[in-house]
């Protein structure tokens, strides 16, 4: 491994600039962006096992705002197309995920279609509140789940 690596992850762990990367991370993995918060929440927790409920914490938060972002993302281009055509625009193969509503916001944790996802959400004009929580609770779940998983599978510290 390089010699830099070693020093920049010491610093990246450290309490006041990881929960803060942790953030930063998780923020931008919510977006349409083509990245991922769990090994940096993972990173995080071998270096810094006190550290667990405080990252599944931040890391939650930073996630559903990345997808609150994204619900904004999808309502204002919605209102930008509105606009544009002069007449509401009504998206015929999504009617079925108007029957569920926010709570399809609870499936914003999967893979490939999650983040996306939060956009329709504001494309389809669902309220931003409940689809919030609906997120958040997904999101938690996801975290938990996968962090102990990878915990269970990887119990030993990490070695740098």
């Amino acid at each position: 491994m390089p010699d830099w690596i070693t020093p920049l992850l010491h610093t990246l762990a450290l309490p006041e600039v990881g929960l803060g990367t942790l953030f930063v991370v998780a923020f931008l993995s919510a977006t349409l962006l083509p990245l991922g918060s769990e090994p940096a929440l993972f990173a995080l927790i071998k270096l810094n096992p006190d550290l667990f409920w405080p990252a599944i914490l931040v890391a939650t938060a930073g996630n559903t705002l990345g997808g609150m972002f994204s619900w904004f993302i999808g309502y204002g281009a919605h209102r930008a197309v509105d606009r544009a055509r002069h007449r509401p625009t009504e998206l015929h193969a999504l009617h079925w995920l108007e029957r569920f509503g926010p709570k399809a916001c609870l499936l914003a944790w999967l893979p490939v279609v999650g983040d996306p996802l939060c956009a329709v959400a504001g494309w389809l004009k669902f309220p931003l509140w409940p689809c919030a929580v609906y997120m958040a609770i997904g999101k938690f779940a996801r975290y938990l789940t996968m962090t102990g998983g990878l915990l269970w599978v990887f119990p030993g510290g990490l070695s740098l």
